[in-house]
């Protein structure tokens, strides 16, 4: 799913729905959940590094965003993870939905009573209104196969042009009917993002909603200074009965952002004064996940939770053009330093595919170094062959961010070794990946994480490595390496239709080998994501879908 700067995908790749996957049922396990020991009041403080990409739910493509989302808006479908297993349950739907006509036709009904927080209904013409609002060219950001998966989509420039979908049908206030261009067996799935949300059409403020959006959830905006801090108070129009996910425990949630990471991590292992009722989203940092990993005395409020993801560094193709240098990159990253960046062990085991084990297509194969300190002697070889150019390579990092300090730091010193000058381009957090993920940006390398929706192929290879998305999609391409083989598009897009599961996990494994042998990216950590949280935050459920840990039935510790 969707990234977190972390990327999660919250699938981004059309193409991907047609699989009628298995959801992610990993070991998530809810810590101090409120089935009836949960209290009510107080503040939850969260402390972030940076503020979000986004928080407009047609634009969100970060985990940290859509995970805050879950507090403000109700998308058609959701994972409800309270039993410890990610189970898919009707959200603003009254259940999961009805598919017909080959599951090209899926059919939802609306819950009756839910409200907006000036106390209008939510209709069926206000959830139309917000998918259409991500067809938009003033609405950048997020994830774009729904464009290609509606009926007329590929056309459609959304509702400010002063048109509509005909492919999405409100018969009446309480239903909606979605017309595909193929069949979806898990399109009900993709409707637990958070685009698939209702925006009224007379509080849609464009491309400034990420200030005003309009809650339906348990808690609105009372106020956002960006950059600085968001707070959310009580919709009390939100009811209890209408809602299976969340609760509406604390009386208000406070982010705060800009916070040092280091500090960050002090505070809540110190957990004194207002850090007791404070929490972290965004990973512990490099520099301490080995310490807190290791401290007894924070345990039960430490979230170590598996994402089903990867952290890698890309090569844009266009730039490196040479096949042998990137091979050369390849066997020249010292994966010890990296991983030393982000944490060490804690933080992940060291990664040579672009899927995870466990993950539905994952072969394991390594084409490169089979030491993670790298094979120097390779790549120097293989830098004579490419005529031993004299390179200057940018690479773009997050700036003042210690972690990705650190990783631009090692990556420069192991291309340092085979003739290659590293030059690196910190870009605020904040619009990491809107910069680039812009087909505009400059950059020769870009380090990327990702996270699937679900642990399945489908939700990572399509997204990354389709050429086609790079001009249909030129404001949020996630093909950060541009790879645009036509080989490999055609195995994707023949992988999609298989309904064999056998034969396209054969596939998903054989396609992720291919983009491999391209040397397109540098497999880097099959990650962790750790959080920690204050002793007086109960209620904290492992997230298993987002990776993060989920604030949807939080409450204060009195």
């Amino acid at each position: 799913m969707m990234r977190r700067t972390r990327s999660v995908a919250l699938l981004a790749s059309a193409t991907a729905l047609v699989l009628g996957v298995t959801a992610c049922g990993g070991s998530s396990k809810s810590t101090g959940t409120s089935s009836g020991g949960a209290t009510k009041g107080g503040t939850l403080t969260v402390l972030n590094k940076a503020d979000f990409d986004h928080i407009d739910p047609q634009r969100t493509y970060t985990t940290e965003g859509s995970s805050t989302d879950l507090e403000i808006i109700r998308s058609l479908t959701g994972w409800d993870e309270s039993s410890g297993t990610p189970k898919l349950v009707g959200d603003l739907a009254t259940d999961t939905g009805t598919p017909s006509n080959d599951a090209k036709t899926w059919t939802f009904h609306l819950r009756t009573g839910v409200k907006y927080q000036d106390g209008t209904a939510v209709t069926a013409q206000d959830v139309k209104y917000g998918v259409e609002r991500a067809f938009s060219g003033d609405i950048s950001g997020g994830p774009s196969y729904a464009q290609s998966l509606l009926v007329g989509g590929a056309d459609y420039k959304g509702p400010y042009t002063g048109k509509s979908l005909d492919s999405i049908q409100t018969p009446d206030a309480n239903t909606i009917v979605f017309n595909l261009v193929q069949s979806s067996a898990d399109f009900n799935e993709t409707t637990a993002m958070p685009g698939w949300s209702a925006v009224p059409k007379a509080h849609d403020t464009g491309a400034t909603y990420d200030q005003h959006v309009w809650a339906d959830g348990p808690y609105q905006i009372q106020s956002y200074s960006k950059g600085k801090e968001l707070v959310l108070v009580k919709n009390k129009y939100w009811d209890q009965s209408t809602d299976v996910i969340r609760q509406q425990n604390v009386d208000e949630i406070d982010f705060k952002f800009g916070q040092d990471e280091a500090a960050i991590d002090q505070a809540l292992v110190a957990n004194t004064g207002s850090a007791q009722t404070s929490i972290q989203q965004w990973p512990i940092a490099g520099a301490d996940l080995a310490t807190i990993a290791n401290n007894k005395s924070v345990q039960d409020r430490y979230y170590k939770i598996p994402a089903p993801g990867i952290n890698y560094l890309a090569l844009n193709t266009t730039r490196i053009t040479n096949i042998k240098v990137r091979q050369a990159i390849e066997y020249a990253i010292d994966k010890t330093t990296v991983r030393g960046a982000f944490g060490g062990s804690a933080y992940g085991d060291y990664a040579t595919t672009m899927l995870n084990p466990g993950m539905d297509g994952y072969t394991k194969f390594n084409l490169y170094a089979t030491d993670p300190t790298g094979d120097l002697a390779k790549a120097q070889a293989l830098m004579a062959q490419a005529g031993n150019p004299k390179l200057t390579l940018s690479l773009a990092v997050e700036g003042g961010v210690t972690t990705q300090t650190h990783f631009g730091d090692a990556v420069k010193a192991s291309l340092a070794k085979i003739g290659i000058t590293v030059n690196i381009t910190p870009i605020d957090a904040s619009n990491y990946f809107s910069t680039t993920s812009n087909t505009k940006n400059q950059y020769d390398m870009t380090w990327q994480d990702w996270i699937a929706d679900w642990p399945n192929a489908s939700t990572v290879l399509p997204t990354l490595f389709n050429g086609k998305q790079i001009t249909a999609s030129p404001q949020s391409n996630w093909d950060a390496s541009y790879l645009n083989d036509p080989s490999i598009n055609a195995a994707l897009q023949s992988a999609t239709t298989m309904t064999d599961p056998t034969a396209r996990n054969a596939a998903w494994g054989a396609i992720d080998k291919s983009i491999a042998e391209q040397a397109a990216v540098v497999p880097l950590m099959y990650m962790n994501f750790t959080e920690l949280s204050g002793s007086k935050v109960g209620g904290v459920i492992k997230d298993t879908v987002l990776a993060e840990p989920s604030l949807v039935r939080v409450y204060i510790k009195k």
